[in-house]
């Protein structure tokens, strides 16, 4: 065995040979940074050596997932992946699985072949019926033919609550049965991935200004979840607001100065919600100073991009849709997240960007991220998910924003309390739009935020 494997690695290859004298199929869950791929390469090399195998077959969900396989597993087995003559197997994105023609999946039959499968809850299905288009060539095509396959995945489960193909679940619970399990608490405690710190921003004082027909009212709300909950503001309208991009920005500039320090070339993400909202967010970047890259599933030559990032030393990333899951940049140490996107499996994945540790001096990760109630208890989990010996620890600090209430307001403000009620006038129902951007034909409500800013850091100590 390879002297430079982690134990984590070492210790799922064993339990991973020995499942197979019984079993084709083993599932092993590994904390997003762990080191997958370097692990899978190693089993196929053991199985090789063993002569169990003839080729290899891998399948992951984006080109780049795909590009990282063929490349650890070229540098393990010293043999291409690339399915050409002379190559070991082949690695290939679920999508061109549509694509393969008989003579291909015929080589399942003729061979012993050895299937991995990167980030397997893309998968859904156990039922064809029942199945997604991949899920489905997974049972129809591979499932009784491979000799063993290894699915993989840092997040193992899917929003629509379907069944992953060739996953095993308890009866009558319905819980998922782990093969092999490394969570993100043995991570950090074997100095594999960084310790998160999640800062969720709030704002003890937001004024919304509704522009009625003769008459404008306003009404304080004492946080964000209070004015998402309780006027027709909506997440994704905040995400646009100016002040909101300033200040996670700034304090994701402050951090990224803070860790640059003790190591030079550590890098920002910001995970934007589409091409437009990517492009506000670079130049806020740009006009503090910063440097900083846009990537997003529209640009050309993305792939490239995200490769010169990697080995350059510049400051900031702007992705939509291109760095969630499973590329590699391991001197990414700090996100801001801005995306729409308010799934538990988005969100993990996007905090896995920033957990890979290289060195001792990177041992912290920093996700700054609004205080909007489905994030906050995503981020309350992930910190049920430490052992009991790493506190979390609430810190509420008082930061003054250049968004302040401006002077000149309707004197509305005057009279209405923080519990977010006011008088409303009696005519007919507003329309609504944020001054920020145009949502609707005719601005009539305003949000701003006050000097009573607040955080909320979760951090595992």
């Amino acid at each position: 065995m390879t002297s430079s494997l982690r134990d984590w690695q070492r210790r799922c290859i064993d339990t991973a040979l020995e499942h197979f004298i019984s079993t084709p199929h083993v599932f092993c869950q590994a904390t997003p940074g762990a080191g997958k791929t370097r692990m899978a390469a190693e089993l196929t090399r053991c199985l090789l050596e063993q002569d169990r195998i003839d080729l290899v077959l891998c399948f992951a969900p984006s080109c780049q997932v795909v590009d990282g396989f063929r490349s650890t597993f070229a540098a393990v087995l010293g043999k291409r992946l690339d399915g050409l003559l002379g190559a070991v197997g082949a690695a290939y994105t679920y999508q061109a699985m549509d694509y393969r023609d008989e003579g291909f999946w015929r080589l399942l039959d003729d061979y012993r072949v050895f299937v991995v499968f990167d980030e397997i809850h893309h998968c859904a299905g156990h039922d064809p019926l029942l199945s997604n288009a991949w899920g489905q060539q997974i049972l129809q095509r591979i499932q009784d033919r491979a000799a063993f396959t290894l699915a993989l995945s840092g997040t193992p489960w899917r929003s629509d609550d379907r069944a992953i193909a060739l996953a095993r679940y308890s009866s009558p619970e319905g819980h998922l049965i782990r093969d092999y399990r490394y969570g993100l608490k043995e991570a950090i405690a074997d100095g594999v991935c960084r310790s998160p710190r999640i800062v969720l921003l709030d704002n003890q004082k937001v004024k919304l200004t509704e522009e009625l027909d003769t008459e404008s009212t306003v009404r304080l709300f004492p946080s964000i979840a209070k004015l998402l909950g309780e006027s027709p503001v909506t997440y994704e309208e905040l995400l646009r607001h100016d002040a909101v991009i300033d200040q996670l920005l700034g304090l994701g500039c402050g951090k990224l100065d803070e860790l640059r320090r003790l190591k030079p070339d550590a890098a920002g993400l910001v995970v934007a919600t589409d091409i437009e909202h990517a492009q506000q967010i670079a130049q806020a970047l740009e006009a503090m100073g910063e440097d900083c890259r846009v990537v997003t599933n529209q640009i050309p030559d993305a792939q490239q991009v995200i490769n010169a990032f990697r080995h350059s030393n510049c400051r900031w990333i702007v992705a939509v849709g291109m760095i969630s899951e499973g590329t590699d940049i391991p001197r990414l140490q700090v996100c801001c997240y801005l995306s729409r996107i308010r799934t538990e499996l988005h969100y993990r994945q996007v905090l896995g960007r920033v957990l890979r540790r290289t060195c001792k001096a990177d041992d912290q990760a920093w996700l700054f991220v609004l205080a909007e109630p489905t994030l906050e208890r995503f981020s309350q989990r992930i910190a049920d998910d430490l052992p009991e010996d790493l506190a979390v620890m609430n810190q509420v600090q008082m930061h003054a924003m250049e968004s302040d209430i401006a002077a000149g307001e309707t004197a509305a403000a005057e009279h209405a309390d923080d519990t977010g009620e006011s008088e409303r006038g009696s005519g007919k129902d507003a329309g609504y739009t944020l001054s920020m951007g145009d949502f609707a034909p005719d601005p009539t409500y305003q949000v701003s935020f006050s000097q009573q800013y607040r955080q909320q850091l979760l951090a595992f100590l």
